[in-house]
């Protein structure tokens, strides 16, 4: 069966929250509706007339892009433009739009995280260049019968409550009695209808962070026995984990930067690279960032970085670099486009655990606009 468009979307959220994004940023549904069966779905880095192109021929009606194809409100349509072209293309061939953005680059395990991967940042250590978002943290308190109070406290923390810097598995555990009376049409797990029951409790606290503080409950609620289920959840004044733009963090194998410019051009497969930078110069701490990245070279001399690999660098931001001792490798914006597979791969792998048969495509189409001669 196929998956719905709100489905895909849903999934696309776990990926990619919405709230990660940069306040400001066009992302979500930009075109068309999610409100259909999905037979298939194209992941494109830009969605440009070539891609919707490519979108017809392969039968998707949903593309998943990086890159917004509405950066304003629109005050017409106008088809004899190219934009309005390009619009009304994708409704005659009901193909909708969605994107996702700053979250992705933003999220865990999304476009900055597999840049660093590929240049060998290593996991442990490795940060953030500017911050954009912190998760609100809440108390859940929860009661329930002692012979369960393991088994909830296992769901809450598999649901990845508990956790608290780098300590997993975090709650407190204190034994009580609950009363009650089960009214009518009640079917009690423990008492009878209308007699007041005292049974033994546990109360269990944990944290939860605001990003997965519905799926906690749910958890919660599924493994606790009680069909009315006791539980508070308190918002707390403590700062929550931060997600951010942009990686830094120590090379697995220091290298030179002459080095390093192989390792990119390998890594992203460009022809050439702008460095700003002694080629000769050690590089042991390396910071990198999808799209454009002139105004994070600051943040990546603070960090601590030798290197920043980004692109889109202008001349005097290369050479306010060149003062401060900042290197900087420039393969150029379209490297984002890493995210194509990366994304098919995991949203086909979400899809098939649903069961559903909506096939997911990269995009085999390059839309870099410049040419290297």
């Amino acid at each position: 069966m196929f998956a719905k468009g709100q489905t895909v979307a849903q999934l696309m959220e776990q990926l990619a929250p919405k709230h990660y994004a940069v306040e400001g940023d066009r992302i979500g549904l930009q075109l068309g509706t999610l409100s259909k069966p999905i037979p298939k779905v194209l992941v494109a880095l830009d969605v440009t007339d070539a891609v919707v192109d490519e979108a017809i021929e392969a039968g998707a009606n949903l593309i998943i892009a990086h890159h917004a194809i509405i950066f304003r409100p629109l005050a017409k349509i106008d088809t004899s433009t190219p934009a309005g072209k390009l619009y009304e293309k994708l409704i005659k061939h009901d193909i909708a739009v969605y994107i996702a953005h700053t979250n992705l680059d933003v999220t865990d395990g999304g476009i900055n995280d597999w840049m660093a991967d590929m240049l060998g940042i290593v996991s442990e250590g490795r940060a953030s260049l500017e911050e954009v978002h912190t998760d609100k943290l809440y108390k859940l308190v929860v009661f329930v019968p002692q012979t369960h109070g393991e088994l909830v406290q296992q769901a809450l923390w598999n649901a990845g409550a508990g956790a608290i810097g780098n300590y997993d598995s975090c709650s407190f555990v204190i034994e009580g009695t609950g009363t009650f009376r089960p009214g009518t049409g009640t079917d009690p797990f423990i008492g009878q209808q209308g007699k007041l029951e005292k049974v033994k409790e546990v109360r269990i606290e944990t944290v939860v962070p605001h990003s997965i503080h519905r799926a906690a409950i749910q958890a919660m609620l599924k493994a606790h026995p009680y069909e009315e289920v006791a539980y508070d959840l308190y918002p707390i004044d403590l700062k929550g984990r931060s997600f951010g733009l942009g990686r830094v963090g120590k090379l697995e194998q220091p290298a030179t930067l002459a080095e390093l410019v192989e390792r990119v051009k390998a890594a992203f497969d460009v022809p050439f690279v702008r460095v700003v930078g002694d080629l000769n110069a050690p590089v042991k701490k390396l910071a990198v960032l999808g799209g454009s990245g002139a105004k994070y070279v600051r943040a990546a001399s603070f960090a601590g970085a030798d290197v920043l690999v980004t692109g889109d660098i202008d001349y005097h931001t290369a050479h306010d670099a060149l003062a401060d001792g900042m290197m900087i490798i420039d393969p150029g914006h379209n490297i984002e486009k890493i995210m194509k597979q990366n994304v098919a791969d995991w949203l086909a792998a979400r899809l098939a655990e649903r069961k559903s048969t909506t096939e997911v495509v990269a995009s085999g189409l390059s839309t870099e606009p410049f040419q290297f001669v």
